[in-house]
């Protein structure tokens, strides 16, 4: 593979259309899949949450019945001086955090870390973390958050801290690495019940088949432009596109230039399928 090239994240800003604007837009929900466009982020829909101070968020995907069912996901926006000295409010919840732009101070079980771009923190359920804007201007991240799935004889992952910059990509087979993913855990560690990676093509780089798999995803587009396959759609989509899919959607990807096209991608992974409902969830 050629030289890494240097990392670029899109970031959201938030704005309100003209009234001037067109209404027609890429913007689709489908029962297979979702496409939220960079453009549908908007100052009129973002969330405050509780506990956060100077603090607003994009959610982007929440489970649905019916739909993708594990995961929710942020992008999250906070001013200087901003933060939560009590973030998370379910005790079984796991994250990913990863900064696109600005810096955090995050502590995880009294020990502090500075997150820059490209920063990537996974917190297990129950950990006892802060999170604080550090720096002079605003701070943007993703925050993925799950339901840790427990095994009885397996315990939790323990917490960590990485830049992405750190994690060499993994070369898919026989593709010259036009098509390579970053992972931030080891694939066979069964403490994870989900990964979320950074998945890289360069021009002309392909999917070659439609997968259609178990796993739901969520795919936030960092860089580049492609077409994506969403079920029967090839769908035109580019940085700051968000995609979600739920179990057995076909997908498959053509990345035709003229710079990388990047993503980071969000999976449920290493558990059995449950057989019966998940208990006090309406179907």
């Amino acid at each position: 593979m050629s030289e890494r090239a240097a990392a670029t994240y899109y970031v959201p800003t938030g704005g309100h259309p003209a009234q001037t604007e067109l209404t027609t837009d890429r913007a689709v929900f489908t029962e297979a899949y979702a496409v939220l466009p960079r453009d549908t982020m908007r100052d009129i829909v973002t969330s405050r949450l509780p506990f956060w101070e100077q603090t607003r968020c994009w959610i982007l995907a929440r489970p649905l019945s019916g739909f993708a069912e594990t995961f929710a996901q942020y992008v999250v926006e906070v001013a200087p001086g901003g933060g939560s000295e009590r973030p998370e409010p379910d005790p079984a919840a796991e994250a990913v955090l990863f900064v696109v732009a600005g810096s955090v101070r995050v502590s995880v079980d009294g020990t502090t870390h500075e997150l820059e771009p490209g920063g990537y923190a996974y917190l297990p359920p129950g950990a006892d973390w802060t999170l604080h804007n550090s720096g002079e201007g605003n701070t943007t991240f993703h925050w993925i958050r799950k339901a840790y799935a427990r095994v009885d004889g397996i315990e939790p992952p323990s917490a960590f801290v990485i830049n992405e910059s750190n994690v060499v990509p993994d070369e898919m087979p026989g593709t010259q690495g036009r098509w390579s993913t970053q992972r931030f855990v080891d694939p066979v560690d069964m403490r994870h019940d989900m990964h979320v990676n950074i998945v890289n093509f360069e021009p002309g780089g392909v999917i070659p088949f439609p997968e259609t798999h178990v796993m739901e995803h969520g795919l936030y587009v960092l860089e580049g432009k492609a077409v994506y396959l969403l079920n029967k759609d090839w769908v035109e989509v580019q940085a700051g596109d968000f995609m979600w899919l739920r179990a057995f959607c076909p997908q498959a990807c053509y990345a035709g230039g003229p710079g990388r096209f990047r993503y980071l991608l969000y999976k449920d992974v290493n558990r059995h399928v449950p057989l019966s409902p998940a208990p006090n969830v309406p179907r």
